[in-house]
């Protein structure tokens, strides 16, 4: 279902030709110091900001504390999905999908 992929110039990208190639998704770069053409990510980041400050040492949390975090963001309605939660959206498309069928059985 993803097409493609936005990343800032993170070293954590460095591999994104094979990233690419494996799996035929698209990798697009942001240009520097322009956060704007990341939006749905910025805001993202705000999000988990409510609950994990920025610089919050994350080895202070177990696996279920940060998968609690991520059911409760991803449970959370929002304005642009026309006040569904972005599970609930993701579910529909999954369910709408032509693959459907064959996820199932």
């Amino acid at each position: 279902m993803r097409q493609s992929m936005t990343y800032d110039q993170g070293r954590e990208m460095a591999r994104h030709k094979e990233l690419a190639k494996a799996t035929g998704i698209a990798v697009y770069f942001c240009d520097p110091h322009s956060p704007w053409q990341r939006g749905s990510n910025e805001n993202m980041n705000g999000l988990v900001r409510q609950y994990l400050p920025k610089g919050t040492d994350l080895s202070g949390y177990s696996q279920e504390q940060l998968d609690a975090i991520a059911d409760e963001i991803n449970n959370r309605p929002r304005k642009g999905f026309g006040v569904r939660s972005p599970l609930a959206v993701y579910t529909e498309l999954l369910l709408n999908s032509p693959q459907h069928s064959t996820l199932i059985h």
